[in-house]
Parts: structure tokens; sequence; C-alpha cells
């Protein structure tokens, strides 16, 4: 490692968004556009927040040794990702976020929001409803890919009265495996979808999935769009046997006219999971933890690909 470490960072203000460089940090502001002069010698790469414009460059700096990035999914880094080169991701950034969007789908979609909202650009007051509202008290929520977001999310849910099931890809204590989903799936109310987009789980919510679910569940989800079948789900929403409350979709973005933006018992939020004030100053803290970190020789935290280092 140099005694210098070049770093190319999103944030024109680095020591303020920070909270100061650490020691040994030379940075270069990068979020798409021009190229700074240092393309041969940046060690270091955070990519801007949701960007695309910074992946293909990976492969051209020769000096690389790690990419963090500022999302907790990254299976879009991993076809740009040069031999040696190690790849951290934002766990734990988005818990609160993320946790809090998929409270307020639960409850929006409950409590027919979408509904108040549509009364009141109208500025009608309906005397009556002939139906109850859903309240969240009493029912069960599945969590699928229960991770950080998932027990952040649970501990939000802990005031709702609601029973939670926990799935992951692997069983430990508490939690159920993936595996056991058809036994568990008719007993949710809510299944709230947490899972990576991984080959493993892409389509994974299909028609045998959503035909599983017990009439009138609710399917938030706040993952990735690809982990659901789309013509499936619309099946099942036009029938009117399940609702839905989607932050991601497939495709995205939903482009006007698809059959999503009109299907019956769906509420739509445009990926905004992690777009809270929340999100600021947890990427600060851990950007400037890894570059501490790397810059003493100490083990980076959040590897998901790549030589750990």
């Amino acid at each position: 490692m140099a005694d210098v470490v070049k770093t190319w960072l999103p944030w024109e203000d680095p020591d303020s968004f920070l909270g100061g460089v650490p020691a040994g940090i030379e940075v270069d502001y990068y979020a798409g556009g021009d190229l700074p002069p240092s393309l041969d010698s940046v060690e270091f790469y955070v990519p801007g927040y949701m960007g695309t414009s910074g992946l293909a460059l990976i492969k051209e700096m020769p000096a690389l040794k790690v990419v963090q990035t500022q999302t907790a999914g990254f299976e879009n880094f991993l076809p740009h990702l040069g031999e040696g080169v190690t790849l951290c991701n934002a766990r734990g950034v988005h818990d609160a976020s993320t946790a809090e969007l998929a409270v307020a789908l639960i409850l929006a979609s409950y409590r027919r929001l979408p509904r108040a909202v549509k009364n009141q650009e109208r500025g009608e007051w309906p005397s009556s409803y002939v139906e109850m509202d859903d309240s969240l008290a009493d029912r069960t929520v599945l969590i699928l890919g229960y991770g950080s977001i998932g027990e952040a999310l649970e501990r939000r849910l802990g005031g709702f009265e609601c029973e939670v099931i926990r799935v992951a890809r692997r069983p430990r204590e508490g939690v159920f495996a993936i595996t056991d989903l058809s036994d568990l799936l008719p007993k949710a109310d809510v299944v709230v979808l947490l899972t990576p987009a991984t080959d493993e789980t892409r389509g994974m919510v299909d028609a045998k999935f959503l035909g599983a679910l017990k009439d009138g569940a609710l399917l938030v989800n706040v993952a990735r769009g690809v982990i659901v079948d789309t013509d499936a789900l619309l099946a099942e929403l036009g029938a009117g046997r399940i609702s839905a409350a989607l932050d991601v979709t497939d495709p995205e973005p939903l482009p006007a006219g698809h059959p999503l933006w009109s299907a019956p018992n769906v509420l739509i939020n445009p990926h905004r999971g992690g777009a809270s004030t929340a999100f600021e100053p947890r990427v600060a803290r851990l950007v400037r933890a890894q570059l501490e970190r790397y810059t003493r020789g100490e083990p980076l935290i959040n590897v998901v690909a790549g030589p750990p280092r």
C-alpha cells in the first residue's frame, strides 16, 4: 500500500460529509461526468449512490484494490470486478430506512391510504365506508431474507401486536430455512421480501409461490424487482385474491402504460427504500471507518466478493 491512498469519492466536500478525511487519504471527486486525472492510481473507489455510470470504469483502474458500495445490493457490480479487487457492500446502512418503508407500505395498504389521498384530491369526504380497514394487529408477517434489515423490521413491528416468521437461506435458531416456505407461506398474512437478487432468488416469487398464499395476503417487495414474476403477480392481482405493495418492480423503472400501474390492489413506490435522512450519516460513518481500516492495514468489513483485506 502506498504512503498516500488515492481515493475516488462521490461527494464534492468529502471532509464535511465524512466528518474529516482520514490521514493518508488523498481524494478526487467523481460522481459521473469528467474523469479525474488519477484513473491509473486510484486504489479505493466509492461509486455514487444508485449510479451505474462508474461501473464500467472499475476494470480500467489498474491500481484499484477496493470498491465500497453505498447499497446493500451488489450484484450489479460483480460483472465489472477485476481480479484481485475487493468488493464491500453497505450492509447496515439502509436498515432503518428500508425497515421504516416496509412498515409504511404495510400500513398504507392495510389502512387504504391511497384511497384517502384520492378522496382528498377530489375534495370528497365519504359519509361512510361499507368495509372495515385491515389492521396489522393480530396478523402474521413472514420476513423472507432475514438479515440485518429483517432484524430492523422486526424491531419496528414489535409494537404492532403481530407475529413474525423469520426465513433465511440457511436456518438458525429462531429462523426457518427457505426450503420450509411451502409450509410457512399459507400461514402468512403479510410476506415482506428482503432477499438479494441472485441466480437462486430470481423469479422465486412465481405462480406456485403466490398460489400458496392465503386469500387476502399482502406481498411487500422492498428487495429487488426480479425476485417476483411480474406476470404471475398480475394474474393474482387481477383475480383480486391478494394485494401487493412494491418499492421495486420488474421492469424498472416501470414504463408508462405497464399493466402494473393500473392493476387492482397494488401500491407502487418508485424504489425509495434507502432514500431517507437516515442514509447519509450512516454511509458517512461506514466509508470513513473503511478508509481508516484500510490505511491502518486492518480487515475491512462487509466484504462480499474478492480477496479479504
